[in-house]
């Protein structure tokens, strides 16, 4: 193992998973930069985030995807580069492994953004298998240039998909009281990880040599549940039985192109997830994966019943 921990760039750090990794990182003792944009800074809410980072002893670094030459600024002062940035900029991934390529600097590891299913092993349709088709085009692109990587899966967000029993349709902010929609049968398996925990798992790999050039899956045992788990779970915690509504594939399929983005996006998640199994449907070969939880037996995660109980 590393003894010396690298310092590490994180891209999109003022999203939603973002926040957790540069925060993850600076507390891990890794020396950590943002690149940030300018806009982002005179957004009350990310120039909050942005003076959160700095206290936590953050380099904030000016730059943007579009701009080359601050993107290889940036990338020679680190060993390590994590992409977290969202959809609308996938593919501008490719600026970041161009300008690694140009920066003449040896970086050790890339990490491109992906937190979600494994992309090259999904069943997803619609709209969740056009965004997936961006993430493997940069995944092929990372691989052609000869960029030491690895992938980080970590299935579901708990913030998304758990602290709402995954109702995509609705805003809720905690798990419903009174009723709860069902896809499909509701036995298939998903994983459902806390996001303090998936940035903890991040960190332990981006040093480690059996983490390079593979993709790391984060599964722990007690968080690989189907959503009728889930919703017993619920259902005990709080004493009560959830009136059910099962949405059957074949209506959810007809539902995904009427409905307006990003509600098309989250139901063609969700059918992907929990009518399909995406995230446990095969096994994970030693060629290409290692699970984080067996490499890191001593990370503390938190368990979808735990995680549940700030709700009661």
């Amino acid at each position: 193992m590393a003894t010396e921990k690298s310092k590490i760039l994180v891209i999109g750090g003022t999203g939603y998973i973002g926040k957790f990794i540069v925060e993850g990182s600076a507390k891990s003792g890794h020396q950590t930069f943002a690149l940030v944009r300018e806009a982002s800074l005179s957004d009350p809410a990310k120039g909050k985030m942005v003076q959160n980072f700095k206290d936590l002893g953050v380099t904030i670094l000016n730059g943007d995807l579009s701009d080359k030459e601050s993107l290889v600024k940036a990338i020679q002062h680190v060993d390590v580069v994590i992409s977290t940035v969202g959809l609308s900029q996938l593919m501008n991934q490719l600026n970041i492994i161009s300008a690694i390529k140009e920066s003449g600097k040896h970086i050790k590891r890339f990490l491109p953004s992906e937190f979600g299913n494994d992309v090259d092993r999904t069943l997803a349709t619609g709209p969740a298998k056009s965004e997936f088709a961006m993430k493997t085009e940069v995944r092929r692109a990372v691989e052609a240039e000869g960029v030491p990587y690895t992938y980080v899966i970590n299935n579901c967000f708990d913030g998304y998909f758990l602290a709402t029993l995954a109702q995509c349709e609705t805003r809720l902010t905690s798990p419903p009281r009174d009723k709860v929609t069902i896809y499909g049968d509701g036995n298939a398996k998903a994983i459902l990880n806390k996001e303090e925990d998936i940035a903890a798992y991040t960190m332990r790999a981006v040093d480690d040599p059996r983490t390079l050039n593979k993709t790391v899956y984060i599964n722990p045992p007690k968080n690989i549940v189907s959503q009728n788990d889930v919703v017993a779970l619920w259902e005990s915690k709080i004493g009560k039985t959830l009136e059910k509504t099962y949405v059957s594939e074949e209506e959810l399929l007809k539902k995904i192109p009427q409905s307006p983005h990003p509600l098309d996006l989250l139901l063609a998640l969700n059918h992907a997830i929990f009518v399909k199994g995406d995230q446990t449907w095969f096994t994970i070969e030693p060629s290409f994966g290692v699970e984080a939880s067996q490499l890191y037996p001593d990370v503390k995660y938190t368990s979808v019943d735990e995680y549940l109980n700030q709700f009661v």
